[in-house]
C-alpha cells in the first residue's frame, strides 16, 4: 500500500470513527454529513466520495461496530475465566452499551435493514463453534444442565436473536432498568437459586 492509499485508508477511518461518535452521543437521525465532515476534519465532499449517502455511511459504520463488538465477545468466551465470570461480563458490558450509547445506534444495529441483517446472521455462523465451546464448558463447570442439549440451547439464542428485532424490545432498549432484568433472565431464567438463598 503506497502514501496516497494509506492516507486515504486513515481518512476512511477516521470519517468512520467520527461518525459513531457523534451517532452514540446524539442519535443517527440528528448528526449530518456536515457535522460528522467537521469533526473528522474532511470536507462533505470527500464523505460522499469514499461512502456516497449517508445512509451506506451509517450502514458500514453500524456493521463495522457490530464486528468489533463480536469480535470482543469472542476473546472473552474464549478466555481463560470461569464459566459465571464470563456471564457476569457479558451482562456488565450489555449494560454498560445500553447507558452509554444513543438508544438509536442500539435499534439500527438490530434493524431489519437487509445489509445488517445479512451482517448479523454472517458474524453470528461464523461465531458459533466457539459459542457452542462456550455451551460446553458451561455445562463441565456445571453451570448448564447436561439435560439440555446443546442443539436446545443453540435454538434458544437463535429465538433470542430474533426477538431483538421485535419493536417491542425495541421499545425497551430505552429502558436499562429493563434490559438489566431481561439480560438476567437470558442467562439465569426464571428461578431463583436454591442453593444461592441458602447461603445469603
Amino acid at each position: 500500500m503506497n502514501g496516497y492509499q494509506l492516507r486515504t485508508e486513515q481518512k476512511k477511518k477516521n470519517i468512520r470513527q467520527s461518525a459513531f461518535e457523534l451517532f452514540a452521543a446524539f442519535g443517527i437521525e440528528k448528526v449530518s454529513l456536515a457535522e460528522i465532515a467537521k469533526k473528522a476534519k474532511v470536507s462533505p465532499v470527500t464523505i460522499f466520495n469514499y461512502f456516497g449517502t449517508k445512509d451506506k455511511l451509517v450502514i458500514e459504520v453500524m456493521s463495522g461496530f457490530l464486528e468489533n463488538a463480536w469480535e470482543q465477545r469472542l476473546e472473552l468466551l474464549q478466555s481463560d475465566l470461569p464459566f459465571h465470570r464470563k456471564v457476569e461480563k457479558m451482562i456488565f458490558d450489555t449494560m454498560d452499551l445500553v447507558e452509554h450509547v444513543n438508544p438509536d445506534v442500539i435499534q439500527h444495529m438490530l434493524s431489519n435493514i437487509p445489509e445488517m441483517k445479512e451482517n448479523a446472521e454472517r458474524i453470528f455462523a461464523e461465531s458459533l463453534p466457539v459459542i457452542v465451546r462456550f455451551i460446553d464448558n458451561g455445562k463441565k463447570e456445571g453451570y448448564i444442565s447436561k439435560e439440555i442439549s446443546t442443539r436446545t440451547i443453540l435454538i434458544y439464542f437463535n429465538l433470542i436473536k430474533e426477538m431483538k428485532l421485535s419493536s417491542s424490545f425495541k421499545e425497551a432498549i430505552k429502558d436499562s432498568a429493563l434490559i438489566k432484568e431481561l439480560t438476567h433472565l437470558i442467562f439465569y431464567g426464571l428461578l431463583r437459586d436454591p442453593v444461592k438463598d441458602l447461603d445469603s
